[in-house]
């Protein structure tokens, strides 16, 4: 591992204690902290299982938002502060791995990186602001933009990918400025893993490439927005924390116990997970509209 990844890998450390330590504070400061928000088994429940899979690639974001929908579970303005606030501690963990085992140009991983984080930052601040209806309708049509990604996964018609473990030049700046926006969608709910994967693969990189960036990226980005999110009370404390909780042990399986797992046909059930929640999504706005 070169002396880049170990200073990069250090700052993602510090990034997740500060978290930590910055979310029990604004809880405490409403009143009870964290403790009081203890999460049900099926939180739990909900983390494990969904981060097992976000560790293979398939992504979180989406099959959550079903659970909470289909549970009844989260208020649909609190899903995006939700799923920021509680799953960056398990991506956290996804990232200090990828990184540690994928070799991958500093450049292009730091840079890419930034980029995402601050079009989080920036896109937290817009959406903790917004009406229910802005970010049902929101949350909808990024599900469906994520879907069809996934449909394009499974049927093999996003591109192959190349050797490449970095970029430079134009590919470099058309790559940043691409994560930024990523970055900024992930505040309305739509997964990076997915888009980044097919990024990756488009500028003839490596596949394997895409985990540290996107895993990276997420690491850095989801405790920037989810810090806002639970700063502005946008999102449920019980839930999150369930995620958390539950998540770190999922990852932790996923990247140490399991070696070889077909995914195809999860990819196809994580579409029609999308699709149907987006379809859920874009009712609740127009009967919110009504």
């Amino acid at each position: 591992m070169s002396g880049g990844a170990l200073v990069l890998l250090s700052v993602l450390a510090g990034v997740s204690v500060a978290y930590v330590v910055r979310w029990f504070q604004l809880e405490r400061a409403r009143g009870g902290g964290l403790a009081t928000r203890a999460p049900g088994a099926l939180d739990l429940a909900t983390g494990f299982v969904t981060n097992f899979f976000d560790a293979l690639g398939v992504g979180c974001f989406a099959p959550t938002t079903a659970v909470f929908k289909l549970r009844r579970r989260v208020a649909d303005d609190q899903i995006p502060g939700t799923l920021n606030a509680g799953h960056a501690i398990p991506t956290v963990v996804e990232a200090l791995i990828y990184i540690s085992v994928v070799s991958v140009d500093l450049a292009t991983l730091a840079g890419m990186i930034a980029a995402a984080v601050l079009g989080a930052w920036l896109g937290a601040g817009v959406v903790a602001r917004l009406p229910r209806r802005s970010i049902q309708a929101g949350m909808g049509v990024a599900l469906a933009i994520a879907a069809l990604l996934f449909l394009a996964k499974a049927l093999n018609v996003d591109p192959g990918g190349g050797l490449a473990v970095g970029l430079s030049g134009a590919r470099l700046a058309f790559a940043v400025a691409t994560s930024f926006v990523l970055g900024a969608l992930m505040m309305v709910g739509v997964g990076l893993y997915a888009p980044c994967l097919i990024l990756v693969s488009l500028l003839d990189m490596n596949p394997i490439v895409a985990f540290p960036i996107m895993a990276g990226s997420c690491a850095f980005l989801m405790p920037v927005g989810g810090v806002r999110f639970v700063a502005s009370g946008r999102y449920d404390a019980s839930a999150a924390l369930g995620l958390t909780l539950g998540g770190v042990p999922g990852v932790l399986l996923a990247a140490f116990v399991v070696k070889t797992l077909s995914l195809n046909w999860l990819r196809w059930l994580v579409i029609a997970v999308a699709l149907y929640t987006a379809a859920l999504m874009l009712r609740s706005a127009l009967r919110e509209r009504t």
